[in-house]
């Protein structure tokens, strides 16, 4: 079942990459040549949301002390050190690797399997790599914008990045093997959409195109996030050409 999910998120991959032989730039500087496409399952995912996701979210909220919530979270943020150290590692960030697999050793055991950061407290920073970070990071271009169902957005560099960081994550294996991996998938979802429903608040309430400003932010977002907080200006551009 896993393996079916990863290989139909490849194959949607790989028929928007057929699709992007235009070169639509929208004002931001961005490629987004799938914008119909894209638009279209952005409204199937905020019906699906709406009706499913955000009410989870909600109902969980509301019956989850708010110290068992953040236990919850760090648990499964442990579980996403094993890929942030596999990351860091192929991006040669060899000192944050080892910090990675510190955390992830301090975590699950002082911390009780990661429901407790004992790590932070240690000076062990948590850092933030996935598979289309690493991509960027050895000069693969984003690609244009991508907007996958239920995922959410992307670039067609982190729908391929996708598909890893999802088969190196310790839950992959439980998943088909018994009941339990599905349901360890489906509480990481309710609980991160329960943490974002402050800022839904703050997205409904301004008069914007909501599918324009999650683009926009998300591929401002990957690329600080490719470049460490540093990415390149059009001067470092202009430079590299002469």
């Amino acid at each position: 079942m896993a393996r079916s999910t990863t290989t139909l998120c490849l194959a949607l991959v790989a028929a928007a990459l057929g699709g992007c032989a235009s070169s639509e730039v929208t004002d931001n500087g961005y490629s987004d040549p799938l914008e119909p496409f894209n638009r279209t399952v952005y409204e199937f995912n905020e019906f699906v949301d709406t009706y499913a996701a955000r009410p989870l979210a909600r109902g969980y909220q509301k019956i989850t002390p708010e110290p068992v919530d953040r236990g919850i979270t760090n648990f499964f943020n442990n579980l996403d050190e094993v890929p942030t150290a596999f990351n860091n590692l192929l991006q040669l960030k060899v000192k944050e690797a080892f910090s990675d697999i510190g955390r992830l050793l301090v975590n699950s055991t002082v911390g009780i399997l990661g429901f407790r950061d004992v790590a932070t407290g240690m000076g062990l920073e948590k850092h933030e790599e996935d598979f289309g970070q690493t991509l960027g990071r050895w000069g693969i271009p984003p690609g244009p914008y991508l907007v996958l169902p239920i995922i959410g957005p992307r670039n067609i560099r982190d729908g391929v990045g996708f598909a890893v960081d999802w088969v190196t994550n310790p839950i992959y294996y439980r998943v088909g093997d018994n009941k339990y991996g599905w349901t360890m998938w489906i509480l990481r979802y309710v609980d991160r959409r329960a943490d974002l429903l402050r800022s839904q608040k703050v997205l409904e309430s301004a008069a914007i195109d909501r599918y324009v400003f999650i683009r926009d932010s998300y591929m401002q977002r990957r690329n600080y996030l490719v470049y460490d907080g540093n990415p390149p200006t059009e001067e470092d551009y202009f430079e590299e050409d002469n």
